[in-house]
């Protein structure tokens, strides 16, 4: 059954990627990750979004990861795969291999080699003419930071109007153009905060809820702040907040997966080494993450 926008409620995370030490997959390790975050009240995860290393990956491997990930996640939690592909006829392979896997969606990044010449007739034929071609619902995924491209507001607004495009993440962070959007669109299309670190100001101007990095290592903190801020609890959700920033901008901005793997091997998870170029965490790092941890209350 094909899920709408109102299913896009709530906090999902998009997970990483486990490898071993020799950085081959560690598919078993991904399905214990998972068998713990299903305890969790998330509403879902991201396959293969930026924290799953995605660009890292071959064609067999992704297939392979999103195989085993669909196995271990339960029909009432949603599976959406990321796609980042430069043509529109990879991208339409992809999300149509995804759909046969059994994701639940898709959350396609724009693409941005050539992002020159990325217009937003370009963008807009883009995305149109993989929702026409996907078996399953579309999200867009506005990541300026990785593309150089902020997808503007014209570009999001006359892609809401497809029927099979049914929200966005945006990590831009840009609350002013967020507002615009949220007021625009309709109902059939949802907008999610792609960080921890302005969740909250963005469910106060509407958005729905947030796809975050933070969700692998504090699943539980970053729900009870959706749901705070859900509530109108809001001094509670701002302390919780503030609580909460160090981690994030620790595992995001500073260090990155490297700072995400470690802190999910602090926390229990199974982290392992970011793929190459990529590095871990050197000895005095990983003692200051640990300490930022403890002091948030992790």
């Amino acid at each position: 059954m094909a899920i709408s926008a109102a299913d896009l409620r709530g906090v999902f995370t998009p997970i990483a990627t486990p490898f071993n030490g020799d950085e081959s997959l560690a598919l078993c390790e991904l399905r214990r990750n998972l068998a713990r975050w299903n305890e969790t009240p998330l509403a879902g995860y991201v396959i293969l979004g930026s924290n799953g290393e995605s660009c890292m990956l071959d064609e067999d491997e992704k297939l392979r990861v999103l195989r085993a990930a669909r196995k271990e996640i339960p029909g009432n939690k949603l599976m959406i795969a990321g796609i980042g592909e430069e043509s529109t006829r990879h991208t339409i392979t992809r999300t149509k291999q995804a759909a046969e896997i059994g994701a639940d969606a898709a959350l396609i990044v724009n693409p941005s080699y050539y992002k020159g010449m990325m217009s937003s007739l370009i963008l807009t034929n883009y995305y149109f003419a993989i929702a026409d071609a996907s078996p399953i619902p579309i999200t867009l995924y506005n990541m300026p930071l990785a593309t150089g491209i902020d997808m503007s507001r014209e570009v999001v607004l006359e892609c809401s109007r497809h029927p099979n495009i049914i929200g966005m993440k945006d990590t831009s962070g840009n609350m002013p153009k967020m507002g615009e959007i949220i007021s625009d669109v309709g109902e059939n299309f949802a907008v999610l905060a792609g960080s921890m670190s302005f969740l909250l100001p963005a469910l106060a101007i509407g958005a729905v809820g947030g796809i975050l990095a933070l969700g692998n290592i504090a699943p539980a903190e970053c729900v009870e702040l959706y749901e705070l801020a859900m509530a109108g609890r809001l001094d509670q959700a701002r302390a919780l907040h503030r609580r909460l920033l160090p981690v994030n901008q620790a595992i995001t901005a500073r260090w990155g997966i490297g700072g995400l793997k470690a802190a999910l091997e602090m926390r229990g998870w199974y982290g392992g080494p970011p793929r190459s170029p990529l590095t871990p965490l050197g000895d005095a790092q990983r003692a200051e993450l640990a300490t930022i941890i403890r002091d948030a209350g992790l």
